[in-house]
């Protein structure tokens, strides 16, 4: 995992935060909806290179 892909997950994740804050705040559905669909997808991603790194660990390459 490139220290780039590390940090757009992680700029992702926060700007999801502050998206689902600012809704929950707002009572803005949509913001809070799309918030936690930031964050989650950040996971997701974070999690999936999580495993190729595993496997690279494993497997040597």
């Amino acid at each position: 995992m490139g220290l780039d892909d590390k940090i757009g997950n992680k700029a992702q994740e926060a700007t999801g935060k502050v998206k689902e804050g600012v809704g929950d705040a707002t009572d803005n559905e949509k913001l809070q909806a799309e918030g936690a669909g930031d964050q989650a997808a950040a996971k997701a991603k974070q999690a999936g290179e999580h495993l190729k790194d595993a496997a690279k660990d494993v497997t040597g390459r």
